[in-house]
């Protein structure tokens, strides 16, 4: 049994932090107004992308090793 849960919890968190990423760069800039005028999704969704690819970075690496 080779399953590497790694793979589906990459795939899973790049979707969601590009989905974030992409709300947060296209969205209205008043939304942010009581964020302290921080763009929360944009900055969320860039740190959930990056843990996605790491988990898909690893998982296929681990793959690859004999």
């Amino acid at each position: 049994m080779n399953f590497d849960l790694r793979l589906p919890l990459g795939l899973i968190f790049s979707l969601f932090g590009a989905m974030l990423v992409i709300h947060g760069a296209l969205s209205d800039r008043a939304e942010y107004a009581r964020a302290l005028g921080l763009n929360v999704d944009l900055g969320w969704g860039a740190v959930v992308f990056a843990f996605g690819l790491a988990m898909l970075f690893l998982a296929f690496r681990a793959r690859r090793k004999p």
